[in-house]
């Protein structure tokens, strides 16, 4: 081996020691689901205006690369909470949320990699503390809810969006009253119930009741426009016509005319 080819093989190692050294500071592959950004400490710091999709990049070694996952995560708090009337209340809370990848220098800038914990977590149970305690611990039990939810879900989308977060969804899991209160708000509420379908009850026996009046008005109204248009000579009319056609019926009968009372004939026999 001569001395040229000796100098080649030892200066192709050093490159490639180097590319080893320095190609984990060089080379970074972003996968589905992450996003990167870029720092550049000598020069011009965050860059706010690039987010690098996934992919191969190559950076500078002397710059910082931070890859960030941007998929949808889900976190579950538990806490005590209090009431309208002070009243502690034990809530079960499901946040589901991703960062806004667009948005990932400012994220990165004012809350770090740890921005479910520095943001997120104490947003939510901030947002929950506040709204419930509008509430009474019946409302938030049962009458109001989901207007409780709504309220969480709203007001916590508006914090968390204004700090780069995309909330997908604020679920109330359980809610956990001491239990004589839990047991009295049950009791009242089958109360409430019981008071209800009775009141239907009467309700619906009361229009039943309404409608046999008007039926019986309206039957008493027909009969009395029939009796005051069933003259004497009306009903001597409708003798004669009934007598007339039971006479061209072939049954067997004989007919008597002018015996009946007012004049009308008699039918006898109907074989």
């Amino acid at each position: 081996m001569n001395k040229s080819t000796k100098t080649l093989l030892i200066l192709g190692g050093a490159l490639l020691l180097f590319l080893i050294i320095v190609g984990r500071s060089m080379f970074f592959i972003v996968k589905p689901g992450e996003r990167g950004i870029i720092f550049r400490p000598f020069t011009s710091g965050l860059d706010t205006t690039m987010v690098f999709s996934d992919g191969f990049h190559i950076v500078a070694p002397w710059n910082d690369f931070i890859v960030y996952n941007v998929k949808e995560r889900k976190t579950e708090e538990t806490m005590d909470v209090l009431d309208k009337n002070g009243l502690s209340i034990n809530v079960d809370i499901s946040v589901r949320f991703n960062p806004n990848y667009t948005q990932l220098p400012f994220l990165h800038r004012r809350f770090g990699e740890d921005f479910t914990n520095q943001l997120v977590i104490p947003e939510v149970r901030s947002t929950v503390r506040q709204v419930m305690g509008r509430y009474t611990a019946e409302e938030i039990y049962s009458k109001k809810r989901a207007e409780v939810e709504v309220a969480i879900i709203q007001e916590a989308t508006q914090k968390l969006n204004e700090n780069y977060i995309v909330t997908k969804a604020v679920l109330i899991r359980s809610i956990n009253l001491p239990a004589d209160i839990k047991k009295a708000i049950e009791n009242k509420l089958q109360q409430e119930q019981e008071s209800l379908a009775y009141e239907f009850r009467l309700e619906k026996e009361q229009k039943e009741a309404e409608r046999k009046k008007i039926a019986a008005e309206g039957e008493m109204r027909a009969n009395t426009i029939i009796n005051q248009s069933l003259t004497p000579s009306l009903l001597k009319m409708r003798g004669i016509e009934a007598t007339m056609t039971l006479a061209n019926s072939p049954n067997s009968k004989v007919i008597v005319i002018g015996a009946g009372a007012d004049g009308l004939p008699l039918i006898l026999g109907n074989n």
